[in-house]
């Protein structure tokens, strides 16, 4: 650094390249990658994001939302729990693999760690904070603990990301990442000792989606996306909703949520790992199918995409709020009727939520820039004084 702001004769050594932030997933700012537009000066055409990752995102949110809001609804309804058993098959899957696959680029750089601060830390801490004080104040629970070690309802998901973006550096190193996600998860499928600190049931039984993500290429995306994979798609869904509408008697929805040990489910330990593996392919093929059918070009929610993680955290209060004050407690809502208006309005909600209004309110929480909590990158430093006296 010493060589690069005092000058040796008439030359200056280079300054090092400008460093730019790792790709993210469900991250709010939209990265600066190949797939975001470069608007560097003199850095030539701006690239296009991928519009066909930014629709599965968005559409991928929609379905958690409105899976939300079938919870108080499903139980007296045979196609809807079928309908919801789907759904929770391949949402939250595909709603990893696509983090995992834009964290292939994460390292331990200073502006990458950073960036997993600011856009993952922060956040939980926040929403966790804010989340057991509204259970605390509006749903009654006078008892609700403020625990970070315990996350509750949907910061589970950021305290996963920020465990699995970690690691990511190792699952780069590891010889057979997949294998090795998947005996991972199965271990703690059958281990009841993990407890409940950090989520870590689901932390690691997801964890096979996002590893799988990370090793995943722009061919295989390309793969699902064509036709004759459309076509076949369709009798697949068709067999899923049948197999779903049979299940709903038979099975418990709890074995799609990944929370728990088999043994805390009352089912036999060789269970977990019959059910797991079941459930990672049932996983796949319907994500396969979600993927096949995902837009390639753009639409009007296409923009939307970038701001998924504004609706996914910010719609639980909305949800939790309608099971508090009971919203749900009027019978018409439970008619078919009834029940499309509340899938109707969730979707309604959350892509409200992922407007560029909603973002700039938000903005705060989600994105701080906290520019005091971390030291200046002497390099860029260094590049500010030498533009200062061009």
């Amino acid at each position: 650094m010493t060589n690069s702001l005092r000058p040796h004769g008439h030359h200056r050594s280079p300054l090092p390249p400008a460093q730019r932030p790792a790709d993210g997933v469900p991250t709010p700012r939209p990265p600066r990658t190949s797939a975001t537009a470069d608007t560097t000066p003199g850095a030539g055409p701006a690239k296009q994001r991928d519009a066909f990752f930014d629709n599965a995102k968005y559409l991928a949110i929609v379905l958690v939302a409105m899976g939300h809001a079938w919870e108080p609804l499903k139980g007296q309804s045979r196609v809807l729990e079928a309908l919801y058993t789907v759904v929770y098959t391949f949402h939250m899957p595909a709603f990893i693999i696509i983090s995992g696959y834009f964290s292939r680029s994460f390292d331990m750089r200073p502006d990458r760690l950073k960036r997993l601060v600011t856009g993952v830390v922060v956040p939980y801490v926040l929403f966790e904070t804010a989340y057991s004080l509204f259970d605390r104040f509006a749903g009654g629970d006078r008892d609700q603990p403020i625990s970070l070690l315990d996350p509750w309802y949907l910061t589970w998901f950021l305290v996963a990301l920020f465990i699995w973006r970690l690691t990511t550096p190792l699952w780069k190193l590891v010889r057979w990442p997949i294998p090795v996600a998947v005996c991972l998860a199965l271990l703690a499928s059958v281990s009841p000792e993990i407890g409940d600190d950090l989520d870590l049931q689901r932390v690691l039984q997801f964890l096979p989606f996002f590893v799988l993500g990370l090793f995943m290429k722009p061919e295989h995306f390309q793969l699902v996306r064509r036709r004759e994979v459309r076509v076949l798609s369709v009798p697949v869904v068709a067999a899923a909703l049948l197999v779903g509408w049979w299940a709903v008697p038979r099975m418990s929805t709890d074995w799609f949520f990944h929370r728990n040990s088999v043994q805390e489910m009352g089912a036999p330990w060789w269970a977990g790992v019959v059910m797991t593996l079941a459930l990672y392919g049932c996983s796949l093929l319907l994500t396969a199918c979600f993927f096949a059918w995902v837009p390639r070009r753009t639409f009007w929610f296409t923009k939307l995409g970038a701001g998924t993680l504004y609706g996914y955290l910010l719609h639980g209060f909305v949800v939790k709020a309608s099971g508090y004050w009971g919203w749900f407690d009027h019978g018409w809502l439970h008619k078919p009727m009834g029940e499309v208006l509340v899938t109707v309005l969730a979707a309604a909600l959350v892509t409200a939520l992922c407007t560029r209004p909603a973002q700039r309110i938000f903005r705060f929480s989600m994105e701080p820039k906290m520019a005091w909590a971390f030291k200046r990158d002497p390099a860029e430093t260094a590049r500010e004084r030498v533009k200062a006296t061009v």
